[in-house]
């Protein structure tokens, strides 16, 4: 195996590992991205709202329970039993080519744009997709913003990516959606059957943002030979699905509409606190509904995939790859406390950055290769805004201002080198 391959498994495995062992007392937001290990550490000693934290344990409790569902609450429906065989061959009914696997070349090539241009790839990183919101803002200010012929997306990136592929004209409402939201418009804390947390107000958010109107202006780009792109984990198959959004949206009619939302509410759903996502599809005369996840447990962004990226392989139609980061890339200090908490918020920062860094190497290596120009953005260190806590509305406005400021000056990408990713403020001693 390719060592830098071995590495991102590693840190995959750990990310996931992780997050599926964290318990009751901090909810995440979106995905586990650094600036939730930040707040963990930061946040002032004072009483958080009831969406942000669960009630601490007393002294005498040594080990937290996992909460369950409210008494009274009714219990799933059994799922309706599929094989491997059927799932191989499953699609969504009416829709040609809404979804691919996005771990084979040969899957990949049917979403391909017919349109030229650069390729724009969001990552995850939580209430830290103000730097990317407020990057494409800038970046529209900067009058150089190209149009891309491809937007992928994963987890929040994925919620950015309907107005990134839809241009400067709705950097307005992307501008509203990270300067406003708060933790209520993301969850509800308590538990449900399939999960910790209960995520009906970012379905609810995510309904009232994506409206019919969204829908046509992306089936209209489609139409032009462009693409978005949204990265989901099919948890019964364990492996990526590139969804393409305007296949869907060309539809256009309400089932289009509900799965369009569907699979970005999935892409955004953290395993075990949010609930898993159920979509339909159909394979050997039987219906039946996969579980779909987080899109950034299988890669934390999406250019394409990992077996395109080897030497001599089938190239992209583009030369130009852009990826916003939202997330800083090097190691941050921080002095977890003695609590389980602390140390395991602390270590899924830790690990999440490991696996960023890691993918960053992989994809870096591979576009040489194939000779594409691949600028990468991210949150650099020198941005020291103290985050106090879940969704703080100081915080987020000053990093969307930071990434606006860095585009418009264009200072927001830069070429990223294998021992870029590397960097250490000092040498061990």
């Amino acid at each position: 195996m390719h060592p830098i391959r071995a590495v991102l498994s590693l840190a995959a495995s750990i990310t996931v590992i992780g997050a599926m062992a964290w318990p009751s007392l901090a909810p995440l937001p979106f995905d586990a991205g650094s600036a939730y290990a930040q707040s963990r550490n930061a946040q002032p000693k004072t009483a958080a709202p009831k969406q942000a934290t669960r009630k601490q344990a007393t002294p005498k409790q040594a080990t937290p329970k996992i909460p369950l569902p409210k008494q009274g609450e009714k219990e799933q429906p059994a799922r309706t039993p599929f094989t491997l065989e059927d799932e191989a061959v499953a699609t969504v009914a009416g829709i040609a080519d809404a979804r691919v696997w996005g771990d084979t070349d040969t899957d990949f090539q049917r979403v391909l744009p017919t349109a030229s241009g650069p390729w724009l790839a969001l990552s995850g990183g939580g209430a830290d997709g103000a730097f990317g919101a407020g990057l494409l803002t800038g970046w529209s200010q900067s009058g150089n913003r190209p149009e891309f012929a491809v937007v992928t997306g994963a987890s929040i990136g994925a919620l950015i990516g309907p107005y990134a592929f839809l241009g400067s004209g709705y950097d307005e409402e992307l501008r509203k959606n990270f300067t406003s939201i708060t933790a209520a418009d993301v969850f509800e804390d308590h538990a449900t059957a399939e999960s910790l947390l209960d995520s009906w107000p970012l379905k609810r958010l995510i309904e009232q943002r994506m409206t019919r109107e969204m829908l046509a202006a992306i089936a209209a780009e489609h139409r032009k030979g462009r693409r978005l792109l949204v990265a989901t984990t099919n948890l019964d198959a364990g492996r990526r699905v590139v969804w393409n959004m305007g296949a869907i949206a060309e539809r256009g009619d309400d089932k289009a509409l509900k799965l369009f939302r569907d699979i970005l509410l999935a892409s955004s759903s953290i395993p075990g606190f949010f609930q898993p996502v159920p979509i339909e599809v159909e394979a050997n005369g039987k219906k039946f509904q996969e579980m779909h996840l987080d899109g950034t447990i299988t890669a934390p962004f999406f250019i394409m995939p990992e077996s395109m990226l080897g030497a001599g392989n089938a190239r992209l139609p583009t030369d130009q790859v852009y990826v916003v980061v939202n997330s800083k890339l090097t190691p941050e200090f921080g002095m977890p406390e003695r609590k389980v908490n602390s140390i395991l918020a602390r270590t899924i920062g830790v690990a999440l950055t490991t696996a960023l860094r890691a993918e960053l190497l992989l994809v870096t290596a591979g576009a040489q290769r194939l000779g594409l120009k691949l600028s990468v953005a991210y949150v650099p260190e020198t941005f020291q805004e103290l985050n106090r806590g879940l969704f703080d509305h100081i915080y987020m406005q000053a990093l969307f201002d930071f990434g606006a400021e860095q585009a418009k000056k264009g200072a927001a990408f830069e070429n990223i080198l294998a021992g870029a990713a590397e960097r250490r403020t000092d040498a061990p001693r």
